[in-house]
């Protein structure tokens, strides 16, 4: 199954790692190179530096994941925004127009565009993006993996040195003042002034004059020095030599003389060709740079500090009056600080110190320097650091070249000969190799040859407390002084001798030569000291040791005297004498040793016994002083190391007594080394006594046990640097070092086990077995893991032969005794873990740790059964929910059991069974959501999430049959928390989320057939699953601001430290918000550097933006002191904008594909349920439409969208008669209302997606009602419940309000569903193009009607209008009250289908006329309000009343109308309708109409409304009621009569007929309305009122006027500009009138029956002359009678109404004045014949009788009769009438006359006393009235 493994090619698990290639001239001695074998121990030890490491590949787990998935911007749109359209434009502008599609960047993963073609069934199409992803962007294996607690961190290559700090030093040039003539070379080394100690080897370097350089060569080398911290005392030590100075030759003080001095041509010759002869050098001056400054040394924690670079200068600190000149030149950008990785600086060193004759290392420390004379001239160097990185151990440990700092002892030729290419340095400082690809220097790039360097050995890696990881053996020799009687000029030569038999023998070959690819020589020399007695040397001589020393090796050293004077031939040297030095006995790691000289060396010199004869110069005084310093691999200087090393030797060669009790001896006093030499040898001293506990007898081995695991606990693990659980050391050699001998003896696995697991039973058993086995305890962790590797190297020897190519190793058989001991060690380990936890130690808790990796690593080795049976011991033991310190124990075994690279694929415990181990986890997991402490809940959730995310993104695992195998892994989790739902809502939101998105995970990959096996169970289960994924829609929602919940550290003080992690996202897995904060701790790096280039520029704090601080901690801080309470938004804000940016991204996507996921798998179930496969609610389908509703009712992104429908279609097709029926009005409303609220929106495609969901609504009501109606009201309510979400108005820039583009775009909306061409949209949909056909089963006629549809959409755009011209009003609704009413009746109107709407504006509007004291308006409110429930009463059969009593209410209130439909019951909606439409509530709005009737004093309708309230009464038997309501019917009655005698006839309101003209008026503009208004108001209050109204309508352009007069309007002769009100008074019309009739109109004519007082037709009378003059005599009047016909009648709903039609009628002059005198006639005559109810009441008859005669008989009154007469019948009008109207004249006038005669004989009977005199008045004005017109009519006087 692990295709990695199979293609390493052995198919196994350990992968050998080279170590250093190893050349021929190991200088370890050729005899001793066979017969290592006698040497066991050397065996050993080499066996240590040379084998190869062989490393566990699958240790520290594998894990390749897939590339993560790209995100594309997820649109989520609001009303008004269009993002979409937006983002296709600037594609369009990056792009050629066919490459942008709907996401921002093409990407390489699935698009997120769902094509969905016109399948059936689109759910395949939805699953293109997976929760997952989104949720845990940034899943980091390794990282999620070393938060587990006791995580086995691997370590680097041990063979790496962890020198912090490496510096190469390459020498540019040398010159002089007076030129550079002769060669000269000289050593760097790395010395510390402080200690006044060398650091590292010399580092050799030659310069040619000028004009003998070849190319250079001599300078190509670089120096590579090892630092472990930069510190001020570490300085370069630089020493120049050159030839020895010829006697009377040039001296060198030319070098340094004051004044400038240039050499001669013939002073050149001769220096050049004195040094070609003279091989003998004398030292010439030193320099001593110090690399760090000192004011840097205290802040500088670790070697990669930026702050110093090679201190800035080299320019050295204060203390040594700067040696350098600061003329560091700068190669790079000219920063000094600042460069990737390596920073190197040109160093000019002009103070070279010129040597006086002798100097000693003291001379260095001379503060004066009086000693020395500055050289005139520069040295200059270039000097760079580089750092050690760690990061790709792999690449270098396969690389085959092992870093070491220096080159494999042994091979002494530091990499000059041909294996020069593994010198290391490339492995080591791999990512920053010597060779800067940045630094170019002095303008050519660094050769990149770095096989030229020379690494120098680091002293102090003798001193170091860590094992050597390579072999060197060698001996520095520093002769120091020589101190003799007489002037000499002497140089020293050095050799390595094997024994003292024949000083003619050839020494060994040994010396290391100071030339490069040289081989070892036999001798060294040192300089010369010239001309003195005391001589100080400053050579370094290496030799190469061999393998065993014995006491027979020893150093020679031959004093040679030599003059320096040109002869005949070159100067030969002469011997002066001899020293010898044994190095048995003097090999320490430093020892200083002072020798005498000897002059002569005879044979067997080394012998005590020839002593005596050797002759010493000197007298024998010890006057040679040298320094040793032994650096070796090989010889541990420790005495109780050797003795171990020797018995060992005598053990394994059997060489020693049986009993071997020097061998437990020397076991025992390993204890007692003191800890460095122990830690240096650790490596085979491990080797050697596992060899032990391997095969030694019992008592060896339980000794090499004990030792081995005291060394371990008292020795390693407390020298642990850095306090790690696990001790590096320790890490290398189980993971790289042990090998278990190679093969080369039985594996150590079966010893280890028996005496670790004898000791564990004893103490089991109760026996004291000491500290000890704490201390096994404490270093189980190595026992196991190196158990298990000798396990996993044998099962990799024992197949690796025979195995075919590419199978998997199989299992390791254990023998049965091995595992049984293994069981019980286990149970042990196991008991010890549980007893301490309880105590709370942390030893358990490590412990647990390392147990579950024992487990961990069988599972690779042997049979996984096998280890079954340890994992069930440890769950029995902490069965259950245990104590939390346990429990958490119990997780963290599980967690590290779980992250096996083979988990999916383990078996179960039985054959049958599936993975043994997942069903523990689960198990496991979902108690632990149980449990009380709820850090153990987060940690379960969180392991699963880490689990499900580790195989998600396997690389291995991408097929989907994988993906279905590892689904139903964890298929049970879902059954059990179906079976205990609390557990899952008792979590917190994080936890919910981790296990939603777990949820959707394994439902996402599992297939149809397990999924519906699901939901088979019960209702409720079903039920409960989609509790669920609501759980998911509601979790995961996306909500653009930046939540506002809290900073977990908010409530604190800003300075308590803050919370692990700060919350960025709530979405978002916890995960993330770590990445976040580490994020924007380490900022974001700019594109281009490398990931490992160490940054040696930070950004300043004040660089960074103000605004946008770069440091989380800072911009925690800022928002603490800003007090944006510290919420995540703040939080967001802080982020810097690429971060915020891909966390906004992240959490579009997580919510996208959650929602998709939910659609898809919701669409699955309806598929499901459409076959009727499954257990569900199937009357109301409630899982499908909870979940829709709960997709719509959040923000959804456009992919949702674009998905959405074709499901939802699919879904109604399958569905739909469910769906539509009542039970589910409630859904079908909310389905509704989204609709209409996504119909919105400004971006099209949902917009267009929402008309057509509308549409297949329609569909689905045609389907299975035949009709709309339902639907209609449906939609209305849901219309009018948007309407008030909506912003309907905005405001226009001149303050004023304009329709909203909301309104707009939902007008068009619902127009154009009713488009007749929607096939390009559905198409566009993704819906096939005959979705709208609305065809029932089996019948293939379509009930689609368009007609239909358009009502539907008018009705709904009317009543959209309405709300929209409701909203306009908001401004003037106080002031124009007129405006506000009609706004309320037009909305009352438009939702007239909805009867709980159309009451509700109803009583609005009712309000509305109250405020304005319209009481009649009112009460036609109250009565079509009462209309209305009775209406839907009847039509329901259930009341009172029948549609009798419905007609008598429409009499007063025509609005009420009388076919009660089927719409009424159709309009019984969830929430609406029905239940408020009852008796009592018509009742109640008929007894307000009653009261606001009498407001009005319509009395009459009060007595109509009364009559439709007692039969309720009756019918309910309630005669308390009755009888008030015959009382107020009585008090009715009264006030009519009231009214009806009063003398004034009783008018209840005047009316205005009022024309508007002029755009201004908007609607109203050229319409003509009748005003009804109270009874009291005047022709100019209403003038007033308009104007005021009108006036505030008018801008500046425009003007109001008033038209004075009523004559007719022509619109199109008007000013434009301005703006007319034309205000008429009218006067109802009755119903029976004639309106032919010339006579004059008096109302209270007409009052004389009670009638309903319902007016819809008014007049007036207009005068005028048709001669053009504007005032005429009465000849000359013409009448105009114009008759208007309103829309509606009076009282109506609202207080005006638009005159439909007019008429009218002229009237001649005669005509009038006829009409004239036959209205007085008729007005007398009424009044004398009007019945009066008693005879008494006579005073208000008295009244109106004297108003009229006054008014007919006075004479003045000069309009009157006579006037009539003077106008016709007096001289030419009389010739021009025509005789018909003459006689009708002149009749009128003679019955005026007989009338008036009567009334005053009436009123003689009528008056009283006080009257008399009126009377006498009157008879006298008769009297002259009758005279006057007997001048025009004779007739009169014979008539009365």
């Amino acid at each position: 199954m692990e295709p990695a493994a199979a293609a390493a090619g052995e198919g196994q698990r350990f992968k050998r790692i080279p170590r250093q290639a190893w050349s021929g001239n190991l200088e370890l001695d050729p005899l001793l190179n066979e017969n290592l074998e006698q040497w066991p121990h050397l065996n050993e030890l080499v066996q240590c530096y040379k084998a190869d490491f062989v490393k566990d590949d699958g240790k520290y787990g594998r894990y390749e994941s897939v590339a993560p998935p790209s995100f594309q911007n997820q649109i989520f749109e609001g009303p008004d925004t269009d993002i979409e359209t937006e983002l296709q434009l600037g594609n369009a502008r990056h792009s050629k127009p066919e490459d942008a599609t709907e996401d921002d960047t093409p990407s390489t993963s699935g698009r997120q565009i769902y094509e969905t073609g016109s399948s059936a069934s689109s759910s395949k199409v939805h699953c293109s993006l997976s929760p997952l992803p989104a949720y845990e962007p940034a899943f980091d294996w390794e990282n999620e993996r070393s938060l587990i607690f006791g995580q086995r961190v691997p370590e680097s290559l041990p063979a790496i040195n962890n020198s912090g700090l490496k510096i190469t030093v390459k020498v540019l040039s040398l010159s002089f003042q007076a030129g550079l003539v002769e060669p000269f070379s000289g050593t760097i080394c790395l010395y510390n002034r402080d200690r006044r100690e060398k650091l590292s080897e010399d580092f050799y370097f030659h310069i040619l004059p000028t004009d003998m350089q070849d190319a250079q060569i001599s300078l190509d080398r670089r120096g590579v020095f090892s630092l472990d911290a930069p510190s001020p005392s570490v300085c370069l030590l630089i020493q120049l030599e050159k030839a020895a100075t010829e006697e009377g030759g040039v001296t060198p003080s030319v070098y340094s003389r004051k004044e400038p001095v240039h050499l001669t041509e013939k002073e050149k010759q001769k220096l050049q060709v004195w040094s070609r002869i003279m091989p003998y050098k004398e030292s010439f001056a030193w320099a001593m740079i110090p690399l760090f400054e000192g004011n840097h040394a205290g802040g500088l924690g670790d070697a990669a500090s930026p702050s110093s670079p090679l201190a800035p200068s080299i320019s050295g600190s204060s203390s040594q009056d700067s040696i350098v000149d600061p003329v560091s030149k700068l190669t790079l950008d000219g920063k000094l600080n600042h460069y990737s990785s390596g920073s190197s600086v040109i160093v000019e060193i002009s103070n070279l110190n010129k040597v006086k004759e002798s100097y000693i290392e003291d001379s260095l420390h001379d503060p004066k320097r009086k000693v020395h004379k500055p050289v005139k001239g520069v040295l200059r160097l270039e000097v760079e650091k580089l750092h050690d990185s760690h990061n790709d151990v792999d690449n270098v440990s396969e690389g085959g070249s092992m870093a070491n700092d220096l080159n494999d002892a042994g091979d002494l030729n530091n990499g000059r000969c041909s294996r020069s290419s593994f010198d290391g340095i490339r492995s080591s400082l791999n990512s920053s190799a010597v060779a800067q690809k940045y630094a170019h220097h002095n303008g050519k790039i660094s050769d990149a040859d770095n096989g030229d360097n020379f690494q120098a050995f680091d002293f102090r890696m003798m001193t170091r407390s860590e094992p050597f990881s390579q072999l060197f053996h060698c001996l520095y020799v520093y002769p120091l002084t020589v101190s003799l009687s007489r002037k000499r000029n002497l140089f020293i030569r050095v050799e390595l001798r094997k024994d003292d038999s024949d000083i003619r023998k050839p020494p060994l070959e040994a010396v290391h030569p100071r030339e490069r690819n040289t081989m070892l020589q036999k001798w060294g020399h040192t300089q010369i000291a010239v001309g003195t007695r005391m001589a100080s040397y400053h050579d370094e001589v290496k030799i190469s040791l061999p393998a065993l020393l014995t006491p027979q090796h020893h150093l020679v050293f031959t004093f040679f005297h030599v003059d320096l004077q040109m002869k005949l031939e070159a100067p030969k040297p002469v011997i002066v004498g001899y020293s010898v030095l044994p190095l048995s006995t003097h090999i320490q790691l430093l020892s200083d040793v002072s020798l005498p000289i000897l002059r002569e060396l005879v044979p067997h010199y080394l012998q005590e016994s020839g002593k005596e004869r050797m002759d010493y110069l000197e007298d024998g005084k010890t006057v040679f002083r040298l320094r040793l310093r032994l650096c070796s691999s090989l010889f541990p200087v420790n005495e109780r190391i050797r003795d171990f090393f020797v018995e060992y030797d005598r053990h394994t060669l059997h060489t020693s007594p049986p009993w071997g009790s020097e061998l437990l001896e020397a076991i025992n006093s390993l204890k007692n080394v003191e800890s460095t030499a122990l830690l240096q040898f650790l490596q085979p001293i491990l080797n050697m006594l596992l060899h032990l506990i391997g095969d030694g007898g019992e008592t060896l081995q339980v000794a090499a046990f004990r030792a081995m695991v005291n060394i371990l606990t008292r020795r390693v693990q407390q020298e642990s640097p850095d306090g790690a659980e696990r001790n590096r050391f320790l890490i290398n050699y189980v993971d790289f070092a042990f090998d278990d001998f190679g093969d080369r003896q039985a594996p150590v696995y079966p010893g280890l086990s028996t005496v670790w697991g004898s000791l564990a039973r004893s103490k089991a058993k109760g026996y004291r077995v000491g500290p000890v086995y704490d201390d096994v305890l404490a270093m189980a962790w190595f026992f196991l893991e190196l158990i298990v590797k000798s396990m996993g190297l044998e099962q990799s020897r024992l197949f690796y032969h025979n195995l075919p190519l590419g199978e998997d190793v199989p299992p390791l058989q254990l023998k049965e005794g091995v595992f049984r001991c293994i069981m019980q060690l286990f149970d042990c380990l196991l008991t010890e873990v549980h007893e301490r936890c309880k105590k709370g130690l942390s030893l358990a808790k490590r412990l647990n740790s390392t147990l579950a990796f024992f487990c961990y690593d069988l599972l690779s080795i042997i049979e996984p059964r096998q280890v079954f049976e340890l994992v069930s011991l440890y769950m029995d033991k902490f069965a259950g929910v245990c104590q939390s310190v346990l429990h958490d124990c119990k997780l963290t075994f599980l967690q590290i059991i779980c992250d096996h690279d083979l988990f999916v694929e383990m078996p179960g415990r039985d054959p049958s069974d599936r993975n043994y181990l997942s069903s523990v986890l689960i198990q496991e997991i979902f108690l632990t959501l149980d449990h009380d402490d709820l850090s153990q809940r987060a940690k379960a959730a969180r392991i699963l999430v880490v689990l499900i995310c580790k195989h998600e993104f396997d690389a291995r695992y991408q097929k989907s049959e994988d993906k279905l195998y590892i689904a139903q892994l964890y298929f049970p989790l879902i059954g059990q928390i179906l079976d205990e739902m609390p557990v899952f809502y008792n979590l917190n939101a994080v936890e919910k989320r981790e296990v939603l998105v777990v949820i959707l995970q394994i439902i996402r990959n599992l297939d149809d057939a397990t999924l519906i096996k699901a939901w088979q169970q019960s209702i409720a289960r079903t039920r409960l699953f989609f509790k669920l994924l609501e759980e998911c829609i509601s979790h995961f929602e996306h909500n653009k601001t930046g939540d506002s919940m809290l900073l977990g550290a908010s409530s604190r003080s800003p300075d308590v430290e803050r919370p692990a992690s700060p919350k960025y996202s709530e979405r978002l897995s916890p995960s993330v918000n770590a990445y976040l904060s580490e994020a924007s701790r380490h900022e974001i790096r700019p594109q281009g550097t490398p990931e490992n280039g160490y940054m040696w520029n930070r950004v300043s704090p004040q660089l960074s933006s103000p605004n946008q601080p770069y440091s989380l901690r800072e911009a925690l801080a800022q928002a603490q002191s800003s007090r944006i309470g510290s919420t995540a938004r703040a939080l967001r804000e802080s982020l810097h904008p690429v971060l915020r940016q891909k966390l906004e991204l992240w959490e579009e996507n997580l919510s996208t594909a959650v929602s998709l996921e939910v659609l898809g798998i919701t669409e699955k179930f309806s598929v499901a349920a459409g076959t009727r496969s499954i257990t569900t609610d199937y009357a109301k389908l409630d899982c499908i439409t909870s979940i829709l509703m709960g997709l719509l009712s959040r923000s959804q992104p456009l992919a949702f969208w674009k998905a959405f429908l074709p499901v939802v279609y699919n879904i109604f097709n399958l569905h739909g008669a469910t769906l539509m029926a009542r039970e589910n009005d409630r859904f079908l409303k909310q389905i509704a209302f989204h609709l209409l609220r996504l119909a919105v929106f400004r971006n099209d495609s949902i917009r267009k997606r929402a008309v057509v969901g509308l549409q297949i609504l329609v569909r689905n009501s045609f389907n299975y009602f035949k009709n709309t109606t339902r639907l209609r009201v449906m939609l209305t309510i849901t219309l009018s419940e948007l309407m008030s979400d909506v912003q309907v108005t905005q405001m226009k820039s001149d303050g004023s309000l304009e329709e909203s583009g909301e309104t707009r775009r939902l007008r068009k909306s619902l127009e154009e569903m009713a488009d007749v061409r929607s096939k390009d949209l559905l198409k566009d949909c993704g819906l096939p193009v005959t979705a709208l056909e609305a065809a029932p089963e089996g019948s293939s006629d379509n009930r689609w009607s368009w007609v239909e549809v358009k009502h539907l959409s008018k009705c709904l755009v009317q009543a959209l209008d309405a709300g929209l011209e409701h909203a306009l009003l908001g401004s003037v609704v106080t002031l124009d009250r007129y405006a506000a009413a009609e706004g309320f009746y037009k909305l009352a109107m438009a939702y007239a289908p909805v009867p709980d709407l159309h009451i509700m504006w109803l009583l609005h509007l009712c309000d509305a006329h109250q405020e304005m004291q319209s009481w009649a308006e009112a009460a036609q409110c109250a009565v079509a309000v009462a209309g209305v429930i009775m209406q839907a009463l009847v039509g329901r059969n259930d009341a009172v009343w029948s549609k009798e009593h419905v007609a008598s209410l429409r009499k007063i209130c025509p609005i009420v109308s009388t076919d009660v439909s089927a719409e009424a019951s159709a309009a019984e909606v969830e929430g609406y309708g029905a239940s408020k439409l009852t008796v009592d509530s018509a009742v109640k709005y008929l007894q307000l109409a009653n009261k606001l009737f009498a407001q009005a004093e319509l009395y009459h309708f009060c007595a109509s409304i009364q009559e439709l309230i007692i039969p309720v009464y009756k019918s309910r038997r309630s005669y308390g009621q009755l009888a008030k309501c015959h009382t107020s019917l009585t008090n009715i009655y009264e006030s009519i009569l009231e009214q009806e005698a009063s003398p004034i006839p009783f008018i209840d309101a005047t009316y205005y007929r009022v024309g508007f003209y002029g755009e201004r008026f908007g609607k109203l503009n050229k319409k003509e309305y009748v005003f009804r208004e109270p009874r009291d108001v005047r022709l100019g209050d209403i003038m007033e009122k308009l104007s005021h109204i009108y006036e505030a309508k008018m801008d500046g352009n425009h003007t109001l006027h008033i038209i004075p007069d009523s004559r007719q309007v022509n619109a199109d002769e008007l000013q434009p500009g301005v703006c007319y009100l034309q205000i008429t008074a009218v006067d109802p019309v009755m119903e029976d009138e004639d309106l032919g009739s010339r006579r004059e109109r008096i109302f209270s004519l007409s009052t004389g029956t009670v009638r309903a007082r319902v007016f819809d037709r008014f007049l007036f009378d207009t005068p005028f002359t048709k001669n053009g003059k504007t005032q005429g005599g009465l000849e000359d009047q013409w009448k105009r009678r114009t008759v208007l016909q309103t829309e509606g009648s009076f009282p109506a709903l609202v207080n005006r109404l638009l005159v439909t039609k007019s008429e009218s009628l002229e009237f001649s002059p005669v005509e009038n004045a006829i009409g004239m005198i036959e209205t007085r006639t008729a007005a007398l005559r009424n009044e004398l014949e009007e019945p009066r109810s008693s005879e008494g009441d006579q005073l208000p008859r008295l009244q109106s009788l004297q108003r009229i005669l006054q008014g007919s008989v006075a004479v003045q009154v000069n309009s009157g009769v006579l006037s009539v007469c003077t106008a016709f019948l007096s001289g030419e009008p009389a010739t021009r009438l025509r005789s018909q109207e003459l006689q009708q004249l002149i009749a009128a006038l003679l019955e005026f006359m007989a009338v008036c005669k009567r009334a005053i004989r009436v009123h003689f009977r009528l008056i009283g006393e006080e009257d008399q005199e009126f009377h006498t008045q009157l008879v006298n004005g008769f009297q002259s009235l009758t005279a006057e017109l007997s001048h025009y009519i004779p007739a009169i006087l014979s008539e009365l």
